[in-house]
């Protein structure tokens, strides 16, 4: 900084003063600039941090980015922090339980300002003094947890599957054993199709189960060439992807037999087109949500859940068909 002081010729504090945005004289600002490129001056971000006891740094716990939709919420989530000037330190722990404690040793030891995590460690232990909030289930009371309404979302897919004329239908899911937001949609389902008369079945396997029980399960109800459901909602859109695979094996045709819809809003080339007609999380809303829940100072009047609501879109595996649009072939 004394040399881009000197090579400007201005006072020290005038380059202080450039660098940290406040406001100076236009002629003081443009030679200090002018300056700063000369000398190719960079800015210790990580030490102007740890001496205000910030290091506009946080941490992202999320399960990989393979995965559609933890990759736009990994997205959101770094435009959201981007646009506050803040950096995200990525951390995709796999699923596994150890590497989400240890990357939260790691955060610590990087002396984050906070972190976002969307973790299965049934056991996961957060340092008190360590700014967290939970995406999609409850850690702790003092710990925020971010999530979609999934009650409300579960309920609206049975009630537009009835809406579309179904009447026998079926909840498929793979799930964590954990008590978490998304097993609310198990529960809005039943609710919804309650409310609407529908006669309904689940088949719901553990985590790690392979692909192939749905497979067996959609077998089973198969009489001649014709499926018992003539509706199905999957507690994913990944899940529903791999149930259109099947039916397609079985012979069956979508939506004419079988109509299907999905949960996230998955939008693979994130043009417009989603994989199936699917219940949409607002994924923008969560994360922005997320980043300014984490940056409030005062952590203990943060609500301790924040249910954001979510929203029903067409993606051809419905009867349904919005105005100027066709159903694929």
């Amino acid at each position: 900084m004394k040399d881009v002081a000197m090579e400007a010729g201005v006072a020290l504090g005038t380059v202080s003063k450039v660098i940290n945005g406040l406001p100076v004289g236009e002629s003081y600002r443009l030679r200090v600039e002018e300056a700063i490129k000369k000398l190719n001056y960079q800015v210790n971000s990580y030490a102007q941090g740890l001496k205000a006891s910030r290091t506009y740094t946080v941490a992202l716990l999320i399960p990989n980015t393979m995965n559609p939709y933890f990759a736009a919420l990994t997205y959101q989530i770094n435009l959201s922090l981007l646009k506050r000037k803040y950096r995200m330190l990525l951390c995709s722990t796999d699923f596994d339980p150890n590497a989400e404690q240890d990357y939260i040793i790691m955060a610590q030891q990087n002396k984050v300002d906070g972190i976002i995590g969307l973790t299965y460690n049934p056991d996961l232990r957060v340092p008190e003094n360590v700014p967290f909030i939970s995406i999609d289930r409850s850690i702790g009371p003092h710990i925020p947890c971010i999530a979609s309404d999934n009650f409300a979302g579960g309920q609206m897919a049975a009630e537009k599957l009835a809406d579309l004329g179904c009447r026998n239908v079926a909840f498929l899911r793979i799930g964590s054993s954990l008590t978490n937001e998304p097993n609310k949609r198990k529960a809005g389902f039943e609710n919804g199709c309650l409310a609407r008369n529908l006669s309904y079945s689940m088949k719901i396997l553990d985590d790690g189960c392979p692909l192939s029980e749905f497979e067996a399960f959609l077998t089973e109800h198969m009489h001649g060439r014709k499926l018992d459901f003539d509706g199905l909602f999957c507690v994913t859109d990944l899940i529903a992807l791999e149930v259109l695979k099947i039916l397609k094996k079985l012979g069956l045709r979508v939506p004419e037999d079988v109509q299907v819809i999905g949960f996230d809003g998955v939008q693979p080339f994130n043009n417009g087109d989603y994989v199936c007609s699917t219940i949409v999380q607002p994924v923008k809303d969560i994360a922005e949500m997320c980043v300014e829940l984490l940056l409030q100072e005062n952590m203990t009047a943060k609500p301790p859940l924040v249910c954001l609501p979510v929203s029903y879109t067409y993606g051809h595996t419905t009867k349904d068909i919005p105005e100027g649009q066709e159903r694929f072939s």
